[in-house]
């Protein structure tokens, strides 16, 4: 058997996991590294993100004036942020009531019927801004920091940064949907960092990854000595060729999937969960158990280790029936996320994890003539809603405000790379710090730097 065929062979049991996670760790990252702020009291991150845009309007920011300003007309006029949001239009009054939920007196719509339950862990957020209104670049922007794409994800920097808690399991994972975002895989990619902290994303039906498990006839010893044979070939070629450097990134990724194989399949098996606890998060029921499935796979890899993990619940993109399409998304997701938060409290970890939900930007009090009306909204990058929970944030509060009818951040208003930064800084580490030497300069998420928001922080 030559070198080329052993390869093919040896690929057929490990190749998904070994080509496409990209996220053994190295010598490097093997084991947590030393943060930069002791103190910080978050050591993972789920981060629920929801493509497409929700509205703040209508979720958690309620705007009593548009009561008043109900479909009437106006024309927009002058330098805008795009040609949607030109021309003839009319404002548009929440379809929803809304409730103040907990002791906090939360502003929730009604439609969150389990959030409302854990209102009082939640920190509310209503001044930052964004910097694009196309969905591409804003969720590169929103995920990256780069709004081009092309550079490393959050995920990527926190698991440079920070390193593995388990040396078994990657370090960043994606729970994507069926389809992916719109910009695809850049969203989590290492960008110009090495490709062992990239994603390792899972798949949303089915086994979450492929060739899990040996195959047919080949024992784990018989595959310990198929990788070491394997590190001794590409060893003696790396020493000929010190300029590849991914194979060096390749001969890792091999060691972790093999490593994976013990661990992985219990812990994507979620019907081993006791079964009060699947009802608590609602899987095996619609519309919740698709999400319900990822919220809880999320707590049980951030439970075995896995420092950051991201969701993502797409469609949120409303311009027209808003009513019905943010009332079929909030159902989708309120009893997971709730769940989510319930079971990391419970179990003693949500005070280390930190739990951020938000979108690639907000909506507009106001809708576009397209043939009749109907009850929509478009993209605005200067107002949103972004709630963080656990992990030291300051719960029980709604920082920042937008006017009074949502149409721009009015009160604490920072923009996206301060968001970033204190994301950063609550998980212990220090973006002035977090740096690569890249394309001739020391490059950071925030591109060129920014401040924490201290009022999120307890």
């Amino acid at each position: 058997m030559n070198r080329r065929e052993f390869l093919y062979g040896l690929n057929a049991s490990l190749g998904s996991v070994a080509f496409t996670s990209l996220l053994a760790q190295s010598a490097y990252a093997a084991n947590a590294k030393q943060r930069h702020y002791r103190l910080a009291k978050a050591k993972r991150c789920i981060f629920l993100y929801m493509e497409g845009g929700p509205s703040h309007i209508d979720t958690f920011d309620p705007k009593p004036k548009l009561d008043e300003l109900h479909l009437n007309e106006f024309h927009r006029s002058g330098e805008q942020q795009s040609a949607m949001s030109s021309g003839k239009r009319y404002y548009v009054k929440s379809p929803f009531e809304f409730q103040k939920a907990g002791q906090s007196g939360a502003d929730m719509s009604r439609l969150w019927r389990h959030l409302a339950g854990v209102a009082d862990e939640l920190c509310f957020y209503r001044g930052l801004q964004v910097e694009s209104v196309n969905h591409p670049t804003a969720n590169y922007h929103v995920n990256t920091g780069n709004r081009f794409g092309g550079d490393p994800a959050l995920g990527a920097w926190v698991n440079y940064g920070l390193g593995t808690e388990n040396e078994n399991l990657p370090g960043f994972v994606v729970l994507p949907e069926l389809s992916h975002p719109q910009g695809g895989p850049s969203n989590w990619s290492s960008g110009f960092l090495p490709p062992t902290y990239q994603a390792t994303a899972l798949r949303p039906v089915g086994s979450p990854l492929l060739d899990i498990h040996p195959p047919p006839g080949v024992t784990r010893t018989q595959q310990r000595r198929n990788l070491d044979f394997l590190a001794r070939l590409n060893q003696r070629h790396a020493r000929r060729h010190p300029q590849h450097a991914e194979l060096a990134a390749r001969m890792r990724n091999y060691e972790l999937a093999f490593r994976m194989q013990m661990q992985v399949p219990d812990i994507v098996n979620i019907d081993s969960e006791p079964e009060e606890t699947r009802a608590m998060y609602g899987v095996g029921r619609e519309p919740t158990d698709n999400f319900a499935r990822r919220c809880l796979l999320a707590r049980k890899l951030v439970e075995k280790g896995v420092r950051f993990v991201q969701l993502y619940a797409s469609t949120w993109d409303s311009h027209d029936y808003i009513a019905k399409a943010h009332a079929s998304r909030i159902h989708n997701v309120d009893q997971p996320i709730a769940a989510l938060i319930k079971d990391l409290k419970q179990r003693g970890l949500l005070d280390e994890t930190l739990i951020v939900w938000m979108g690639e930007f907000g909506r507009t009090p106001d809708n576009g003539i397209r043939g009749g009306i109907k009850y929509g909204r478009d993209h605005n990058p200067d107002a949103m809603t972004v709630w963080l929970a656990g992990g030291g944030v300051k719960a029980g509060h709604t920082i920042g405000a937008t006017d009074e009818i949502g149409a721009h951040a009015v009160e604490g208003v920072r923009p996206l790379r301060d968001l970033h930064v204190t994301l950063l800084h609550l998980l212990g580490l220090d973006d002035n710090k977090l740096t690569y030497f890249h394309a001739g300069r020391f490059k950071q998420l925030s591109q060129f730097g920014g401040g924490v928001i201290k009022e999120l922080i307890a």
